[in-house]
């Protein structure tokens, strides 16, 4: 029988100990898909697990993805994906030469030549799939070429073929059962269950995705939503995160509320969803608290009414400020959105937003982010004549538009920060905990974050050494992230800094060594340096402005300088037994960066429950 494997990568998460979040639905989806077309009598299905694709590296994953070469393979591409995702796909070709790889997923279109001109995919599908996906394997099955199919390329000599023809997804939802109860994506109780009730929208925005995604507003109605949600609450689901792309303006959202009232009377759900501040009552705030949604993300975007109207949004900032009141009233928290680097927004207007955050107490739960022009939307399309530059590759973050520079941009980014008294974005966090890899060991393929510690004296004399072990490291897993870490006896000249991390640029790019590049850091590549005894103080600081360095202590030691770890002193790398008191103390004093754990049980602690990265809550 012909084998399908169907493969979702996690977004890559910010410390070693994190929560992925990966729930691999879109792959679910599609395995359904072939099911409810009566192919499930002629392939078997397989969607790879996330405690493969969370946790193996490169070389492990490709193992795992090629075992028993299966005929067919398709990954699920998101911006935050794709060039591991085709590196993988290219080592399963390498590792079984007759496999097919299809790919599919929002980065998947003809206006995305960036991932197009990559290599290792024989078959890309753009738009919503499940139907195309059907025909697609059927065409393969029968040993016929898929070529012509609408929404289908194919690979040739030159590249891609051009996608055929595609009209906007029209099917029912209620086609297609949810992946949960077909069994293909587990329900786990540690990680958020994600469901659709809605796909399309009926808002417009140039930056969004879902206007090309779907022109028609399709809806699994009330009934079957709140079956759905009580059968994966009785599967043991913890939260569930509402998918749809504006909760509140879905036909029946009243008549939903109230069946959500009733399935989790006994609110062993936490509910959470997207909601826009058009339409929102008093009535409604207090049935979405009744229903179970303690968190709900409201988009603000921007201050500037003739920006709103420009990029399509609409809406005003002073009915986000009142939904944000009545929801306040319920207890419900908020997650609001602000993008710096709209078409027609100025500096001005961003700190004006960031002052119309603050007068209405929303400057907490504000997310600041930079514009990405993702490809399918209108923005794109029209990014030349707005006059819009952007990174042709992911995360294809704004470079500079007509009313913002390049430093224009950086610099209202940081006015942000110094506002909102925060950083707007995860702090690169070293995997500190345990032994990790010894550095002057042969190489062999290890995890998805792995520590590369290279231990000893005369650090600077063995530079050839560490570059060879991260060489070797790198051909492994080139699209691992990786903490190299120095733990020096004695002080080293900074050249060897400048030279391990000249090497650790010329590593292959991704979404992930790109995401902070305008800050001058790597979230994919790091150096730490760890320190088991003082060192002179002018040397530390020297060090400190070129790598993260933290002094091994113990908890008792660290908790006398607690407050100003990480600023006047090095972070604490915490060794030996931390009682819980220990550990509350150092988490209501110190900067929470700035310590980090040797023991891995302590690391995940801090980790989910004091930085805040775990998933469901």
């Amino acid at each position: 029988m012909t084998k399908l494997r169907l493969v979702q990568l996690p977004v890559p998460p910010p410390a070693a100990f994190a929560a992925t979040g990966n729930v691999p639905l879109a792959a679910g989806c599609l395995g359904v898909a072939a099911r409810v077309h009566g192919l499930e009598k002629r392939l078997q299905i397989d969607v790879l697990e996330p405690a493969a694709t969370d946790a193996l590296g490169d070389t492990l994953l490709a193992d795992r993805i090629a075992r028993d070469e299966p005929e067919l393979v398709g990954f699920s591409l998101y911006l935050w994906n794709s060039e591991r995702s085709l590196h993988l796909a290219r080592e399963v070709k390498r590792r079984s030469p007759r496999t097919r790889i299809l790919i599919g997923g929002p980065e998947v279109g003809p206006d995305n030549d960036f991932l197009l001109r990559q290599g290792g995919a024989d078959l890309a599908v753009t738009g919503e799939a499940e139907d195309t996906f059907a025909r697609v394997i059927s065409a393969l099955l029968d040993g016929a070429s898929p070529a012509g199919i609408p929404g289908v390329a194919v690979r040739g000599p030159l590249g891609f073929s051009a996608f055929a023809p595609q009209p906007a997804a029209s099917f029912p939802l209620a086609d297609y059962p949810s992946p949960y109860l077909e069994g293909l994506v587990p329900v786990e109780r540690q990680r958020s269950t994600y469901v659709e009730t809605v796909r399309g929208c009926r808002s417009h925005c140039t930056f969004c995705f879902y206007p090309r995604s779907s022109g028609v507003l399709r809806t699994l109605d009330v009934e079957s939503s709140a079956a759905l949600v009580a059968a994966l609450r009785d599967r043991g689901a913890r939260e569930v995160v509402f998918l749809d792309p504006t909760f509140n303006h879905r036909p029946g959202f009243e008549p939903l509320l109230d069946a959500l009232v009733r399935e989790n009377a006994s609110r062993a759900l936490t509910l959470f969803a997207e909601v826009r501040a058009e339409g929102l009552s008093v009535a409604h705030a207090s049935k979405l608290k009744e229903a179970g949604f303690d968190r709900l993300e409201i988009g603000l975007q921007s201050v500037n009414r003739e920006t709103l109207k420009r990029v399509r949004r609409g809406g005003s900032p002073e009915k986000v400020a009142e939904a944000a009141r009545m929801l306040h009233g319920e207890g419900i928290e908020l997650l609001v959105d602000l993008i710096v680097g709209l078409p027609g927004d100025t500096p001005d207007d961003v700190l004006r937003g960031m002052d119309f955050l603050d007068a209405n107490g929303l400057a907490p739960e504000a997310q600041v982010f930079p514009l990405s022009l993702l490809p399918g939307t209108a923005m794109r399309a029209s990014a030349e004549q707005d006059g819009v530059l952007f990174d042709p590759a992911p995360p294809y973050r704004v470079r500079r538009t007509a009313t913002f520079s390049e430093d224009a941009l950086w610099r209202t980014l940081l006015a942000a920060e110094e506002r909102l008294g925060r950083r707007l974005d995860e702090w690169p966090r070293p995997h500190l905990a345990g032994s990790g890899l010894e550095g002057f060991a042969f190489q062999e393929p290890s995890a998805q974050h792995v520590a590369l510690w290279f231990r000893g004296p005369g650090l600077f004399a063995r530079r050839a050494e560490i570059l060879r072990a991260i060489d070797a490291r790198l051909r492994l897993d080139p699209y691992g992230t990786l903490d190299v870490v120095l733990c020096p006896q004695e002080p080293f000249p900074l050249d060897l800094l400048d030279v391990v991390r000249a090497r650790l640029e010329d590593a292959p790019p991704s979404y992930l060594s790109r995401a902070l590049a305008h800050r001058g850091e790597d979230l994919q590549r790091r150096i730490a340096v760890v320190l088991r005894h003082p060192h002179a103080r002018d040397w530390v600081d020297a060090v400190r402005a070129r790598a993260q360095v933290f002094q091994e202590r113990t908890a008792r030691d660290a908790l006398r300088e607690a407050e100003e770890l990480g600023g006047t002193l090095p972070g604490a790398r915490i060794t030996g037994p931390v009682d819980a008191d220990a550990f509350a103390e150092l988490a209501r004093r110190a900067d929470a960066d700035s310590v980090a754990f040797a023991d891995p049980a302590l690391e995940l602690q801090w980790t989910w429950r004091v930085l805040g990265f775990g998933d469901a809550r």
